[in-house]
Formats: C-alpha cells, structure tokens, sequence
C-alpha cells in the first residue's frame, strides 16, 4: 500500500482544487517528489510541495529543495536575452557575427541573433564528436559551435537546439554584456527577485537538490527510432541522467539545460513576463520589451523533435500541438516533465518541478493538469 503524501504550501482561497490536482499526482504514483507555483498579477496565489527528494524515498522534498530542470533553464537564458534587447544593448534582428565575429564562419555571416532565440539557426548539434566533459569547456563547446556549417539553410525550419542553444545565446550575452549567462542571470533577476535559481550552482548549495529518477527503460532520449539529425543531438554526447548529481554538471553553465531551481523560482523570475515588465514593485523591462516573446519567429515541422512547432522569441507559443486558453501564453518544458508557462492575457505564471522523470522532452500531464486546474479556478476555461 502506498503510503499518503502529505502536501505542504498554500493556496488562496478558489485555488483549492489545484491542490487537490497537486495531490492527484502523487496518489496515482506518477510523482515522487515535485513542487508547483502559481502567481497572479504578481502575486503569489499557489505554493505547494511534497514527496521525497531521492528515489529511496528518505529524504523528504522540502520547501527550499531544488532540483535539475533541463531545458526549462532555456526560458531563463532567453529571459536574460530579452532583457539585453529591452536595454538596446542587443539588436534580435542583427547578425550573430556583429558580436561574435568568428560566428561568421561557413556560410554563417547572415544567421540573426533571432534565429538562435527560435531554433532555426541549423545549429542543433556539434558537429564534431564531444564528451560530457566537453560540456563543461565554455570556450571548446562556443568555438566548435562558431567554427561550424549549419545542418540546414538557417531561417527555413525550425530544428530544436536542445544543448546547443545555451551556449550559443550565452556567448552572444557574454560579448555583449561582459559577464557569463549565470553571472547575468544571477545579479540582474534572481538576487533582485530573491528567486532561487541557479545557472551555475554554487558547491555550497548542493544538500538541498533532489536526485532525478530517470524515465523508465526504453523510454530516455535517444531510445526510439531516430533520424540522422535528431541522432547527434542526442548522442553526441548523449544525456545520462546521472551526470546531474556531479559537481562538475552543477556548477557548470550549461544554460540550455543545468538549471537549478524550483517552482516558486520559475514563477517568480517570469513574473516580469506576465506583469509587463514590473515584478515585486520593481521594473526590470518595459511592456513592449516583454511583448517581444510574442513574435512568431518560425513554425512547421521540428526537425528534432518531429512535430508541429511554433517558437516565439526564445518561447514555444500557444497553438499547433500546444492549444492554450489565452492566446498571448508563452511557454516551455525540462526533459522529464518540468514546466514553464507564462500567460500574458490573465497575468499569471505557473511553474513546475519534479525528479521523477517521464518521457518527455517539453513537459507533460502532471504539469499541464495543474495549470489546467489554476485556469479553471481563474474562470478561464
């Protein structure tokens, strides 16, 4: 018999059935340990968590645990991208290469900073082979990236940059503004917002991350059938789960997919999104900066992912395969589950981390089912 998870956290008043979906999902066994907040015009609305932080189930998930989220880290990234742009200081529409002049190399002088905010700069894997360690070697993983030839006409399709796109929207960030992607990050929207979110995590922090359990056999990255294409992406250098609970993986920048954090972090930081550009009194960006998000830059068939996409400035946007309630939502998701979504139109951000991963590269049902929830609570659907 399975023992009863007890939920911990708060929930407004009217917002008690997402508790109840919270709940739900460690009564059917689907989640371990997870954590899931919401913010409505700013303000704080749901703030749940429960389970345990490790597969055996002996240390319980806490408030302040925090957890690998995969490519969710991509939403802040193109967060710190967005605020550049909002500054002046980057140009979406310009050449890489005006800022990154080696980036010009083989057939590359015309790819637009847009292209890699969108998954269409044809970028999606290196093309020479890599370790794991390699991940860990900024100016190996960039220079590799600049050298190269586009897998495909830049601009013609979208092809999901699944590691690549950190590194490439990171160097960008790092020629513009002088300091890394985690630096930028860190000092310009987690301190400010005291959200606990990490691109680079600092040794001192590591007792407080829960352990991923990965997808059941069969079912991880690079298992099914795959196309040339998706088969670098996935195999060069591969994704092991395990490498998360290193050192080495979490105090990297891996800013497409070694994030450290929480629900409550992921909705904080994307309450700038939501709210127009002002989260917890204070302004980080104006509301036509924020609107950026929702320009379509590319849609049609993912390359990688082998479906219908349609990607915004550095956001997958509602609709295709990812039909939303409110039109103006913007949203992403971690290999295993983890979850991001930001709709603009109600001013309300959801956010969702676990360590029991499913087979999922972009989010699943436990999370939409939440946000499915807080909009039904909200009179949305």
């Amino acid at each position: 018999m399975t023992a009863v998870i007890e939920v911990e956290g708060e929930v407004a008043p009217g917002f008690e059935k997402v508790r109840d979906a919270f709940a739900a999902n460690f009564a059917s066994g689907e989640d371990v340990g997870a954590c899931f907040c919401a913010t409505r015009d700013g303000e704080v609305v749901v703030d749940l968590w429960g389970g345990y932080a490790d597969p055996g189930r002996t240390r319980p998930w806490t408030r302040d645990t925090i957890v690998n989220v995969y490519s969710t880290t991509k939403t802040m990234t193109a967060l710190a991208a967005l605020m550049l742009a909002d500054r002046g200081q980057l140009d979406f529409d310009a050449p890489v290469a005006r800022y990154w002049p080696a980036f010009a190399a083989n057939g590359k002088a015309a790819v637009k900073v847009s292209h890699l905010m969108s998954h269409a700069a044809g970028l999606s894997g290196w093309k020479e082979p890599i370790t794991k360690q390699d991940l860990y070697d900024w100016e190996k993983a960039t220079s590799l990236l600049a050298a190269q030839a586009p897998y495909w006409e830049p601009g013609t399709a979208p092809g999901y940059h699944a590691l690549t796109q950190g590194y490439l929207i990171g160097e960008v960030i790092r020629r513009v503004d002088g300091r890394t992607v985690g630096t930028f990050f860190r000092e310009e929207i987690a301190e400010p917002l005291g959200a606990d979110f990490h691109i680079g995590l600092p040794a001192s922090e590591d007792g407080r991350v829960a352990e991923l359990i990965p997808p059941p056999p069969g079912s991880a990255v690079g298992d099914g059938p795959e196309t040339p294409l998706q088969a670098n992406m996935s195999h060069n250098p591969g994704v092991d789960v395990g490498e998360t609970k290193t050192r080495a993986w979490r105090g990297a920048e891996i800013p497409a997919a070694g994030g450290t954090g929480n629900a409550r972090s992921i909705a904080q930081a994307h309450a700038i999104l939501a709210n127009g550009g002002v989260a917890q009194g204070k302004r980080f960006m104006s509301e036509t900066g924020c609107r950026k998000v929702l320009e379509l830059q590319i849609e049609g068939e993912d390359l990688i992912l082998g479906r219908a996409s349609r990607y915004g400035m550095g956001f997958g946007l509602a609709g295709g395969i990812m039909p939303l309630p409110n039109p103006n939502t913007i949203y992403w998701g971690g290999y295993g589950g983890s979850l991001a979504i930001i709709d603009m139109d109600a001013r309300t951000t959801f956010g969702y981390a676990m360590n029991r991963m499913a087979p999922t590269t972009t989010g699943d049902m436990r999370a939409l089912g939440l946000a499915m929830a807080m909009w039904e609570a909200m009179g949305i659907i």
